[in-house]
């Protein structure tokens, strides 16, 4: 996999986690050679993230390995995406929701991909496999950043091969942090985290436990919350039946719990007499943090190197990963030529209110963990605790929703009134968490639809940007594609032909960004083109209608 890096490279990516492998395909799809540099060998770790959601999936579908991923999971495509609540693992069952996150392998025509519970470090086998395998793509592990020198117009990198003690230097154009938490990258350009910090500890174990799934009555399901004024805690499967994983929320312990502590508090919370093997402890800190930059010059943070959540709702991973896709074809755009001066100040621009977002919606998750959410009497036997469970699971019904169905967030989340979308009167629909209203208005997510051949219209996008002409009597499309001829930009022209899109679109023709959002909409083509184009790829920012 490790093969000797380029002298130079257009751009260097810090970080080898799902983010920078993401924006490694991004990349190197397009045909931009990049370098991914990492100091951890990436074997070993916590599986922190365990939801690949519905719109990372879509990416790894426009990037040809969504079917490989849902191979390579060790936990079945099927298996129940149910979400219970018990007082103990053994102990009787509060209320649960089915099909969380959706991630059921049915189609939805709100999607072309369903989300998939599986551990990150299979995901990142997947996406680190294709990486190295496009050209111009070099991965190389345990190497670090140790500083950079700024230029107008590349940047110079020192590296340093840990097993070898050695430093060499080398030329990029764009210099990536995708770092993590302690991004090295994110102290090069200055940029402070904000916000309430975090100083609430919380306990993750990795545990084997053979036929456990066996041991309970509370069939299969990836979340089991365990709710009792004893140890609150949360577990689940990571490959269907022996590896499981394994939370105590808010631990109030000194230190770090050894091996037969943390056996025991599974033991109490589970109610199950079982011996698991503890294969991994991993103590974290919840925060809510983003940082006061994303960029300076010719560097650009990316992923948790700019913002930090509770993870509860799936999105922590999955926004670093869409951080990589809009950093990605901009990137693109730019070395290639289309991409206007002002094309990469619309990352940050368009990107932090989804972080805003998404961490407001982290925070009141982690606000309602089990901890909130035990009473006392919940494990009383007969009338009184069917009545305490009874309370407590509408309480659960009523806050925990927006935590297990966010298809709003995720599908939701949009650039309107973004520099590099076109201008529209009227506003997009209002954003809700759980309730997803597929729009077109410009800077949305384009509304996808399954075509009655079977295929997505995702799957008739190109990858620059694509012109869906959804009626014949859309007025000028030969025009779009004489300004993008004469501006040299990457144009698809699609006619799905397809009677219903005219309706969920609200117009005849859409043209779509790379990363599959709306940059206009209208009936007939502007009469200027060009300058339609040279507001969307960063060359203007005047307005076009």
């Amino acid at each position: 996999m490790d093969r000797q890096p380029p002298s130079d490279t257009e751009v260097l990516i810090i970080g080898a986690g799902p983010v920078g492998l993401a924006l490694a395909i991004e990349l190197g799809t397009r045909g931009i050679s990049c370098l991914v540099v990492e100091r951890n060998d990436r074997v070993g770790y916590n599986p922190r993230a365990k939801t690949t959601n519905a719109r990372t999936r879509e990416h790894l579908r426009r990037w040809g390995i969504a079917d490989k991923l849902r191979a390579a999971s060790p936990v079945p495509v099927d298996y129940p995406a149910n979400v219970v609540f018990a007082t103990r693992l053994n102990g009787p069952e509060i209320c649960r929701f089915e099909n969380a996150l959706q991630a059921s392998p049915d189609k939805n025509n709100l999607y072309s991909e369903g989300a998939q519970w599986v551990p990150q470090y299979v995901l990142e086998q997947v996406l680190r496999d294709h990486a190295v395998s496009l050209p111009g793509v070099t991965v190389r592990f345990e190497t670090e950043f140790e500083a950079a020198r700024d230029f107008d117009d590349h940047i110079e990198v020192t590296l340093r091969d840990l097993p070898q003690k050695r430093s060499d230097t080398i030329s990029c154009r764009y210099l990536i942090g995708a770092d993590g938490a302690r991004s090295a990258v994110r102290e090069h350009i200055g940029a402070k985290m904000h916000g309430p910090g975090g100083a609430l500890r919380n306990i993750n174990l990795v545990m084997r436990a053979p036929g456990l799934d066996r041991m309970h009555p509370h069939g299969r399901a990836i979340h089991y919350w365990l709710l009792n004024e004893e140890i609150p805690s949360l577990m689940g499967p990571l490959d269907g039946s022996d590896l499981w994983y394994y939370i105590v929320t808010k631990f109030d312990g000194d230190g770090v719990p050894d091996a037969e502590t943390c056996k025991d508090m599974i033991r109490r919370s589970t109610a199950i007499d079982f011996d698991p093997e503890i294969v991994g402890i991993d103590p974290w800190v919840a925060r809510s943090l983003v940082a006061d930059r994303y960029a300076k010059g010719r560097v650009f943070l990316a992923g948790d190197a700019c913002h930090l959540h509770p993870p509860f709702g799936g999105f922590g991973m999955n926004m670093g990963i869409g951080d990589a896709v809009d950093l990605g074809w901009k990137l693109a755009a730019t070395i290639q030529g289309w991409g206007g001066p002002t094309l990469l100040d619309s990352y940050a621009i368009e990107r932090r209110p989804v972080h805003e977002r998404v961490i407001e919606e982290a925070t009141i998750n982690y606000s309602a963990t089990g901890n909130q959410l035990i009473q006392p009497g919940l494990e009383y036997p007969g009338e009184i605790g069917e009545a305490v469970r009874r309370e407590v699971a509408e309480t659960i019904l009523a806050t925990k929703v927006r935590e297990f169905k966010t298809l709003g967030v995720v599908l939701g989340s949009h650039y309107a009134h973004s520099p590099i979308v076109a201008e529209e009167n009227g506003e997009p629909p209002p954003q809700s968490v759980g309730l997803y209203t597929p729009s077109a208005y410009p800077g949305c997510l384009a509304p996808h639809q399954w075509l009655k051949d079977g295929r997505s219209l995702y799957d008739l996008f190109g990858q620059g940007y694509t012109l869906l002409v959804l009626s014949d009597e859309a007025e000028g499309a030969e025009r779009f594609q004489a300004a993008a001829d004469q501006l040299n930009i990457p144009l698809t022209v699609v006619r799905p032909g397809d009677v219903r899109l005219p309706r969920r679109y609200e117009a005849r023709l859409a043209l779509i960004r790379p990363d599959q959002h709306v940059a206009w909409r209208g009936d007939q083509a502007p009469s200027d083109a060009a300058a339609l184009f040279a507001r969307i790829t960063g060359h203007a920012m005047a307005e076009t209608h």
